[in-house]
């Protein structure tokens, strides 16, 4: 009986033993990570470039290029020269002083005639051509057209093997074509080539003294200061334009040359050649008046709203001789003092007139002293048409 009870008592106390495992604390064991799986590695990509030869036809055709800009200044840059000035100037405290002036030109002809811009030998006292370092000539003026900044030189001769630059047509220009300048740039780089294009046509430019040059060729070959006066050629050698301007701020080229048109030239030289200036027609108006515009045309009462008001006329001219009528009476505008009561010019020959640059476009582009030219205006509150003969417009205008 005893052994059964502590049989069974030795059962229990294992019974409740083997819960009790479950509170003993096992040591730590990290589980191993799973070792990942290697991406595969990029192979680099090595591109070799090899330099495919220009076909040969190719190469013959931009050796072709350069051998013709060689040969066109080959052929012309004889025929450009250095022109020096001295001028003398006031001096309050000194008196005349002479100042040295440079720009470029080009032989004109045969007999020594020689092209630049007027704004180069304005005023000089002295001129002094240089053909190269081993010859420098003396030069008279023979004329001179400030209204489209063209002068005509003349040396007693030309060296030997100098040729006149051939003409061109500057009418039958393309944007795009090629543009060749050459000339002496800040009067110290004798004969330098530059090359562009033609950039625009048909500019207008209004310079520091207020002319107008119309028909304008604007380039972006380099032209600097020194460079005035110099030819812009095409790609056959043949003059285009005079160079005569940059637009800049600081001075020097800014890829904007302007040169005045070659047809320009074939105008006027020829008279300046044989009469020392050029006969500009004349109306006796010009630029004394204002534009008309809605505004000022409501507030002054007029029966139109473009055109041209005219406030005097100079005595003696076409304009006094054909009747035309000046202003009678004063009237304030926005504080400004205007003369008024006289004709409103609105046409020419049938051409509109919005500002006083047209009249005077027309003038100098279509017409010649001595035509015939047919106005029409408004005389209190009436159009009508008068007729003028255009006489040539005084020296000094």
């Amino acid at each position: 009986m005893h052994k059964k009870l502590h049989l069974a008592v030795l059962i229990i106390l294992l019974m409740m033993a083997l819960p009790g495992c479950n509170l003993i604390s096992l040591p730590n064991v990290r589980q191993q990570e799973p070792t990942p799986t290697p991406l595969p590695t990029s192979t680099p990509i090595v591109i070799v470039v090899t330099a495919t030869p220009l076909p040969p036809e190719m190469i013959e055709a931009v050796d072709v290029e350069e051998q013709r800009v060689i040969a066109v200044y080959q052929q012309a840059s004889p025929a450009v020269v250095n022109i020096t000035t001295q001028v003398l100037r006031h001096s309050f405290f000194f008196g005349l002083i002479p100042e040295e002036g440079s720009g470029s030109g080009f032989v004109y002809d045969r007999d020594g005639h020689i092209i630049t811009n007027y704004h180069v030998v304005a005023d000089a006292s002295e001129i002094v051509v240089s053909f190269g370092r081993d010859k420098e000539l003396p030069a008279e003026i023979v004329g001179v057209d400030p209204l489209n900044d063209l002068a005509v030189l003349r040396v007693a001769e030309l060296p030997e093997g100098v040729e006149p630059i051939p003409l061109g047509d500057s009418d039958a220009l393309q944007v795009g074509q090629r543009a060749i300048a050459i000339g002496n740039p800040f009067g110290q780089f004798e004969r330098t080539l530059t090359v562009g294009v033609v950039s625009a046509v048909n500019r207008t430019l209004k310079t520091e003294d207020d002319r107008v040059l119309r028909g304008v060729i604007q380039t972006d070959a380099a032209i600097n200061r020194g460079n005035s006066g110099g030819p812009l050629l095409d790609s056959s050698g043949q003059l285009i334009g005079v160079n005569s301007a940059l637009f800049s701020p600081t001075g020097t080229s800014a890829g904007v040359g302007l040169a005045i048109p070659v047809n320009k030239l074939k105008q006027i030289v020829p008279e300046l050649i044989q009469n020392g200036r050029y006969p500009h027609p004349w109306l006796g108006i010009e630029g004394l008046g204002y534009d008309l515009y809605p505004e000022l045309a409501r507030a002054l009462g007029l029966p139109v709203d473009r055109g041209l008001l005219i406030a005097q006329l100079y005595r003696n001219s076409p304009a006094v001789r054909a009747g035309l009528r000046s202003a009678t009476e004063e009237a304030i505008y926005r504080r400004r003092r205007l003369l008024i009561g006289g004709d409103i010019l609105t046409a020419i020959d049938g051409v509109p007139l919005h500002n006083w640059d047209d009249l005077d476009a027309y003038l100098q582009e279509r017409t010649e002293v001595g035509q015939a030219v047919t106005l029409t205006i408004w005389r209190d509150d009436l159009e009508m048409t008068v007729e003028v003969k255009l006489g040539e417009m005084p020296e000094g205008l």
